[in-house]
């Protein structure tokens, strides 16, 4: 059984990760899919299928079988380290957004340190193109198709952000490239120049993860259904009428109900037992 690949977003606040999986979650509503995307504590359960409705005719050419992808997005603001870090182990493969006009800001760096010291693999979504100065919108639309409709000087301009870009990268140890000029994925980092707000570039920036994933992470991505779960838990809380719940990922193995768990805590080892198993509501 291969499972879900666990996407982290991380970048600086305000630079792009909630409203990138806004694109994507509003895309899925658009569509009719709503009931098939999930949103918790900020995991976003993304089918395949809506994946394959965003990336079009382009999705058929990867031959991706994935059942989807489960994107965790971490807060950006500077009290959340210990999440974002969390966030950064967990995940088999991160997506760090920056803005294209601002550059590496503090969070972005921290992010870069958690994905170096937990050697996360990690793409770049330069994010916010469409706020070039003279660049020409086309909602949706593959970056292939908005750079040709580009003039000489917005491509000029671009060129240049995105060369600043690999001199800071490779200042912080990364070979960074634009993801369609790599033809080894395992040797440099790929920069996808996207804008969430109005979903250029996103297409590819997915088709991107997902075959990254089925790529390179395909035994990884394989969990045994006779095997215990295992379980990294992002949040615990009481909820009403049901009482103390623990909010989980599974990334490897099953978890049933009434199985017993085993979990650290502040106090020490806790052993109980699953009285029901809970899954998000679809939006």
């Amino acid at each position: 059984m291969i499972r879900q690949p666990i996407i982290s977003v991380l970048g600086h606040v305000d630079h792009g990760k909630t409203s990138l999986l806004d694109y994507i979650r509003g895309t899925a509503v658009a569509s009719r899919e709503a009931g098939g995307i999930t949103q918790h504590i900020g995991a976003t359960e993304v089918p395949i299928d809506t994946v394959k409705a965003i990336c079009g005719k382009d999705f058929e050419k990867w031959g991706i079988k994935l059942p989807g992808l489960l994107f965790i997005d971490t807060p950006g603001h500077k009290a959340f380290t210990n999440l974002r870090s969390r966030g950064g182990s967990l995940s088999d493969l991160a997506v760090l957004i920056v803005d294209i006009n601002e550059g590496l800001q503090p969070q972005t760096l921290e992010s870069i340190n958690i994905l170096k010291n937990y050697k996360t693999p990690f793409v770049m979504a330069l994010n916010k193109i469409d706020r070039i100065n003279g660049f020409n919108i086309i909602p949706k639309s593959t970056f292939g198709n908005v750079i040709s409709k580009q003039n000489e000087n917005v491509k000029s301009l671009l060129d240049q952000k995105i060369w600043d870009f690999q001199a800071k990268m490779y200042e912080q140890g990364f070979d960074c490239d634009l993801y369609n000029k790599i033809s080894d994925y395992t040797k440099k980092i790929a920069m996808v120049p996207i804008s969430a707000k109005t979903g250029m570039g996103v297409s590819d920036l997915l088709l991107l993860i997902a075959g990254l994933s089925q790529k390179f992470l395909k035994d990884k991505l394989e969990i045994d259904e006779n095997d215990p779960g295992k379980c990294t838990i992002l949040e615990v809380k009481e909820e009403k009428g049901l009482g103390m719940t623990l909010d989980v990922i599974v990334y490897d193995g099953v978890v049933k109900k009434k199985d017993n768990i085993v979990f650290g805590g502040k106090d020490g080892i806790y052993v109980t037992t699953i009285r029901a198993l809970l899954k998000p509501k679809p939006l």
